[in-house]
Order: structure tokens, then sequence, then C-alpha cells
């Protein structure tokens, strides 16, 4: 079984399969069927990246997670509740949580920063 196949199952409980095929594609209008879901789960079958985000927002975890990416599974969530991304070209380095708290304390910094700009122009 594939990371992602273990990690929807167990997100879907005790959830059916069939309730949650039915419930996927009312909320994102879509068309996964229950022989799809059973695949992933049970690995024989890999999903478009579109469906790794339609689980991934269904059950309120990150595609990292469920990609096998991640251990972590809740999403970053800025202050004000949104989804947190961070874009940048890494040359396939991995990053610790804390060096991505490091660069997000210096973004904080740098708008700030950016802040104090905007008051002495004014």
């Amino acid at each position: 079984m594939s990371v992602f196949g273990k990690r929807i199952k167990k997100l879907r409980g005790s959830q059916s399969i069939e309730e949650l095929a039915k419930k996927l594609n009312e909320k994102y209008e879509t068309t996964i069927s229950k022989s799809m879901i059973s695949r992933y789960e049970n690995g024989q079958s890999d999903p478009r990246m579109e469906i790794v985000r339609i689980f991934a927002d269904y059950f309120q975890v990150s595609a990292d997670y469920l990609a096998g990416l991640s251990e972590e599974s809740k999403p970053r969530v800025t202050e004000k509740g949104g989804l947190y991304t961070i874009a940048a070209h890494h040359e396939g380095e991995e990053w610790t949580e804390d060096e991505l708290e490091e660069i997000e304390k210096f973004m904080e910094f740098v708008k700030s920063k950016r802040k104090q700009k905007g008051e002495k122009n004014v």
C-alpha cells in the first residue's frame, strides 16, 4: 500500500468508500469513483495532483502529508487563518521545521522594514 493510500484510509476512518466518494463529488463537483479510492488505498493506482489537492482540502491536511513528503499532517496556517505557502528554489535541499520557522521570521523582518520605508516616504 502506498503512503497516500495508507493515509487516505486512516483519514477516512469508519466512513465507507462509497460515502467518501459521494461527499467528494458533491463538494468538489468531480467524478471520483469508489473503485478509484479503493485503488488508491490499495496502492494499485497513484492519483493526479488535482486529486491529491481535493483529498487534502477535504481532510484538512497538507498535500505533502498525503504524498508522504511530510509527517506534519496539518498545513501551515497564517495568523489570519489562510494557508501559508513559501515558494523558493532550493536545489533539492530538505528544510526542517526550525529552518522554515527561521525563514518565516526573516520574512516578517523584511515586511517590517518595508513598512518602515513606507512610513518614511510619507
